[in-house]
């Protein structure tokens, strides 16, 4: 049995799409010590680090259910993704697009946010686990890529509840989901579109993700990424 390709991801319900074997899914993007520390653990036996699931849009032009494929990373750390893995990626998905995604472990909620982070950095999307899956990968000498499908555009609000919505484990946390819409009541009908538009995109995910297969083992040309650079100190999760 050949290695796997080690996938970081959000929550339970992004890992559960991509069933295909040869991949090795972590979820835990409540949890930033935690996926670091698992994806260090299971590295010893990857041939690869794949970043997976939803993004945040910071291209005004991307919809629910894109897909975007990372050529370069920005935000807490700045690195590369490995190019013909990245073709690869591209080939499963006609279409998707390809460019810089952001993370620094934050969500992103707010529209001017979005917009000047995508501004500032040329970046197309956002997620909350790639800066982690990136320095790992780098730590250990492997491969990186990111594949993301966007479940909220950039000029869409998140309300509150979505802030405190994922458990270290990547589950849901429904008790603070449906604590936050009681003290803020206000924010139900954007909660309602968002959950609205996060159904969208999950069909996205499992028509996309079922395209998705690691390269044949004797066909690994990936190379491992530069070192990061690190643009603020003290930016590790």
């Amino acid at each position: 049995m050949s290695a796997p390709i080690l996938v970081a991801t959000g929550t339970r319900r992004e890992a559960a799409t991509l069933t295909q074997s040869g991949f090795l899914i972590i979820p835990g993007g409540g949890d930033p010590i935690g996926l670091r520390a698992k994806l260090t653990e299971a590295a010893e036996d990857a041939r690869g680090i794949m970043s997976f699931g939803f993004a945040g849009a910071l291209d005004d032009t991307l919809r629910l259910g894109d897909w975007v494929i990372g050529d370069r990373l920005a935000g807490s750390i700045k690195t590369t993704c490995d190019p013909a893995w990245a073709a690869a990626l591209a080939a499963q998905l006609p279409g998707a697009r390809i460019g810089t995604i952001y993370a620094d472990g934050r969500l992103i909620s707010s529209v001017p946010e979005k917009l000047a982070l995508g501004e500032q950095h040329s970046a197309v999307a956002v997620d909350m686990e790639s800066h982690i899956a990136a320095e790992v990968a780098s730590e250990r000498g492997l491969p990186f890529a990111i594949i993301r499908c966007i479940s909220d555009e950039a000029r869409h609000v998140l309300p509150p509840a979505i802030t405190v919505a994922m458990l270290p484990d990547g589950s849901v946390n429904g008790g603070a989901m449906l604590g936050s819409v009681l003290t803020q009541p206000g924010q139900l009908p954007a909660l309602v579109t968002t959950i609205r538009g996060f159904l969208r995109a999950m069909a996205a995910l499992k028509r996309g993700s079922a395209r998705l297969l690691p390269p044949p083992p004797e066909e690994d040309s990936f190379k491992p990424p530069a070192a990061p650079f690190y643009p603020r100190s003290g930016s590790r999760p």
